[in-house]
């Protein structure tokens, strides 16, 4: 058996757990970069009976795993991969599991990033790196609105500061109260007036796709900040970069694009009042050690039913 590791950026997979108790002791190849290509990528992975991917990093789509022939199984980090076809995958007879997913690391980096874009953290920072010293001064949270945008398992639990107050809008009806507990529930339209600092937490489906743009952006005040660390195409991307560049709005923070690693050349990598980071929230030590390790049980697991039919 061979097992093709993809996407994994910090060469870390093989460290963080046991691959050795896989029977059958299979053959693993690591894939430390990422290719988009889809003929480069069905060469890359024609040979591997098992493919183990981070959520939503290569897309499984219904063209690659027609193209696989020895694809017996999936190996997905998260609870759900929404970049796995999996009409595909029944039709061509491939297994697909995945291993679970906290919340924890999410909410905690959200608010990492709201405090670095209110008090300017970066941009200070390369000041004293480069020789400087203050260069602005930042914006205070206490008294201020905290809009949480999707009420669910990460935006229902992003409420961590007593000194701003908290509004948020449901998209789901059937909302487990507790999660909407202390948060005043607003409409759409008026979480994006009276929001200072705008949190995105929604699952991305046709629904909520481009949820923000020009309309919604146009309803923010030019002291307000856009944090995503959900999904890039919940908003209109060229309505935002429109928004920045006209300082229509304070700032944005992100952690998650349309199209991941972003270009070279992408605005979002120019514009002052961008706070970008690669994909890091799901990503801690101890939840990457433990989906990793999860994968590797699985996939043993897996093998050891196979082996007993």
């Amino acid at each position: 058996m061979r097992i093709a590791i993809l996407d994994d950026y910090q060469g870390i997979a093989l460290k963080l757990a046991d691959w050795s108790s896989i029977p059958g002791r299979p053959e693993i190849k690591v894939f430390t970069d990422h290719v988009v290509d889809l003929d480069k990528l069905v060469e890359r992975l024609l040979p591997y009976d098992v493919v183990c991917i981070m959520r939503e990093r290569t897309p499984m789509a219904a063209a690659l795993i027609e193209r696989l022939p020895n694809l017996k199984l999936i190996a997905s980090t998260g609870s759900r991969n929404a970049a796995i076809d999996l009409e595909a995958a029944r039709k061509h007879r491939v297994d697909v599991v995945h291993t679970g997913y906290s919340s924890t690391p999410t909410i905690e980096f959200t608010w990492a990033l709201i405090l670095a874009i209110a008090r300017n953290i970066t941009v200070e920072n390369a000041s004293v790196r480069s020789g400087g010293w203050q260069t602005g001064v930042g914006s205070d949270l206490r008294g201020k609105t905290l809009a949480v945008l999707g009420l669910g398992n990460v935006g229902g639990q992003s409420r961590r500061s007593e000194s701003l107050r908290h509004a948020g809008h449901r998209l789901e009806p059937e909302l487990d109260e507790r999660r909407a507990s202390g948060v005043q529930l607003v409409s759409k339209a008026d979480l994006f007036r009276e929001a200072d600092f705008l949190t995105v937490h929604l699952v991305l489906s046709p629904k909520t796709r481009g949820i923000i743009g020009v309309a919604e952006l146009a309803l923010m005040k030019r002291s307000s900040y856009l944090i995503n660390t959900s999904r890039g195409p919940l908003i209109d991307e060229t309505a935002l970069i429109h928004a920045l560049e006209e300082k229509k709005i304070a700032g944005f923070a992100v952690d998650v694009f349309e199209q991941e690693p972003l270009p070279a050349d992408h605005p979002f990598r120019r514009l002052t009042n961008v706070l970008a980071t690669p994909h890091l929230g799901f990503a801690s030590q101890s939840s990457t050690r433990r989906s990793i390790a999860t994968q590797s049980r699985t996939i043993t697991g897996w093998v050891e039913r196979s082996q007993s039919k």
